[in-house]
């Protein structure tokens, strides 16, 4: 059973996050914590605590050119990017590429994914909640490093998409 000042905590954090609902069943006991706000524009909702991936671009265009990878043009690499999906992170936590620190990564650069592949897992009150890649395709790049602190929303992996 949890005690009282872990749900405390539990609740601080939900309060901090846009997660509206969270229930834990532990040793036949359940807790469930419901965070009523008034109705927001669902825009208001899915705004993300980053820059917008519009500046991305800009950014990279600052720093010196780099060589094109083998064979791959600018315009190609634009239409590419029009297909990749982002997978991001559920909530607040902590980002693990693998299932322990000795084990080997879920999923790398270059893999095949499909819509239940677990791709990761992000850590939050000691819960380990496996991150799927919800889409069919290629891990084209990771964007959050192993033992990262990573926000809601955040963008975790690049997919290109089948």
């Amino acid at each position: 059973m949890l005690k009282l000042s872990e749900i405390k905590e539990l609740i601080k954090l939900i309060d901090q996050t846009s997660v509206n609902e969270l229930e834990i069943e532990n040793e036949g006991s359940r807790v469930c914590i419901r965070k009523h706000r008034p109705e927001l524009p669902a825009h208001a909702v899915t705004v993300p605590a980053y820059a917008p991936v519009s500046v991305q671009p800009h950014i990279h265009n600052t720093l010196p050119a780099a060589e094109p990878q083998a064979g791959q043009s600018a315009a190609a690499s634009a239409a590419s990017s029009a297909n990749l999906h982002k997978i991001v992170s559920p909530m607040v936590g902590t980002f693990y590429r693998s299932s322990s620190p000795g084990a080997a990564s879920f999923v790398a650069a270059g893999d095949k994914v499909n819509e239940k592949t677990v791709v990761c897992i992000v850590e939050a009150m000691k819960l380990m909640n496996e991150i799927e890649a919800e889409v069919r395709g290629e891990i084209v790049e990771i964007l959050a490093d192993n033992g990262q602190l990573v926000e809601y929303g955040q963008p975790l992996f690049l997919v290109k998409t089948e």
